[in-house]
């Protein structure tokens, strides 16, 4: 079935206010954890979870980073104007690359009033540091339909852009938390094994994992890899369409290595995602290596995954090419092309209709009604996706990106 007749409208339910989390726990591994297997439904907390994951098994994780998005300028009017970093300008090979530019760089990004920004003129922003002050400016160059292209530039300019935000930003909190970021939030609001700045929203399924956690993965030989999502501001974008068919998936950045492709290809059983955005990674790969297996000498850009090709191209190759023999032609497809490392995008869209191949299981947090991460855990629960929310909101579970999660085995 193609998901783009589905109507956004049966995948809604009630969210009160007060079910969302507005803070985290006081202990990340306190939350609690809701497990759905074969039809029945069980609790627990995060604390505990080694004891519901089989034996050997592999659990892939994201390692992006959030990155200090949001910066205030205020004009000599008194006015304050809020630029929200959302990603690098075209040019740029990958978001590592444009983080690490020096003395000035293009970002698209939305712009909080925008109409008291007047035309050509030129924001500054002081910044005291440890060892004297930045000097931050910010120009419009282009307007697009629903944001704007910015060039950052600074003094001193031996610093990278990543170090400007950590300076000069703020940590992005979703919407629908209402309330000011504070000074707690840049360390909860990021996982403990972020590594990789380039997101402006947290992989919050991977907000509940402590080094005790870990530890409880070792003692029972519990294995896990890290990849890369930068997740986009597209995350809490609410599809507004009648059907799916007329939501546009924005393009985000992965960042998988040849090691951690080759450690999935030797896991033939009890993989685990770890959130949404290690899903579509994971699914991502193996339908780039299915293009890579009839194409095997593709060029990056043809790899790059649009948003319904999973269901239009390459279908009935997904019934025929497993996702070992996929792994193993993206591995021969980068050792062709020297490369150790996968930076490519991806726009798929996982809705009801979709199979996915590489999982045994997801563990993700409650995500908001009528939205595209809601449309994966229905594609990976079926239906039975209201049974599991109807009883995390009768349970008092908390949800969204401070709240709670669940275990859902395929």
């Amino acid at each position: 079935m193609n998901p783009r007749l589905l109507a956004i409208k049966d995948f809604t339910y009630t969210l009160p206010q007060e079910k969302i989390a507005k803070y985290p726990l006081a202990e990340r591994d306190a939350s609690k954890l809701l497990i759905y297997r074969d039809g029945k439904i069980s609790e627990s907390i995060y604390r505990d979870i080694a004891s519901y994951i089989p034996e050997g098994s592999l659990l892939l994780f994201n390692n992006t980073r959030v990155t200090e998005a949001r910066i205030l300028f205020k004009k000599e009017t008194g006015g304050v104007i809020e630029i929200f970093a959302l990603e690098p300008a075209d040019e740029y090979a990958d978001i590592t690359a444009a983080m690490l530019q020096k003395q000035k760089v293009l970002w698209k990004c939305m712009i909080g009033g925008a109409s008291k920004w007047k035309h050509r003129q030129l924001l500054e922003k002081k910044v005291v540091t440890g060892n004297g002050h930045v000097i931050i400016q910010a120009a419009i160059k282009q307007k697009f339909t629903d944001s704007f292209l910015i060039e950052f530039s600074w003094q001193p300019q031996d610093l990278s852009f990543a170090e400007i935000l950590h300076l000069a930003g703020i940590i992005p909190l979703p919407p629908y938390i209402k309330r000011e970021a504070e000074a707690g939030d840049a360390e909860r609001y990021q996982t403990i094994y972020a590594q990789h700045d380039g997101s402006v929203a947290a992989p919050t399924a991977g907000l509940h994992f402590t080094e005790n956690i870990f530890q409880s993965f070792l003692k029972k030989n519990i294995h896990h890899e890290f990849v890369t999502l930068h997740v986009g501001a597209g995350t809490f974008k609410p599809v507004k369409s009648e059907t799916i068919q007329e939501h546009d998936m924005h393009p985000e950045f992965i960042d998988v290595s040849a090691e951690t492709i080759d450690r999935l290809l030797q896991q033939d059983k009890n993989i685990f995602a770890v959130g949404t955005t290690s899903l579509r990674t994971l699914e991502s790969i193996y339908l780039m290596g299915i293009k890579a297996k009839l194409n095997p000498v593709i060029s990056p850009g043809e790899l790059e995954l649009k948003q319904w090709e999973a269901y239009d191209v390459l279908p009935q190759h997904r019934a025929t090419i497993s996702v070992q023999d996929a792994l193993h032609a993206l591995l021969e497809w980068m050792k062709g092309n020297n490369m150790n490392r996968l930076i490519t995008k991806t726009r798929l869209l996982i809705a009801p209709g979709y199979s996915c191949k590489t999982i045994t299981g997801l563990i993700s947090n409650f995500h908001q009604p009528q939205s595209t991460l809601l449309l994966l855990v229905a594609a990976i629960a079926g239906n039975n996706w209201k049974k599991i929310y109807e009883y995390a909101l009768q349970k008092d579970f908390r949800f969204l990106s401070y709240g709670d999660g669940c275990l859902i085995f395929i």
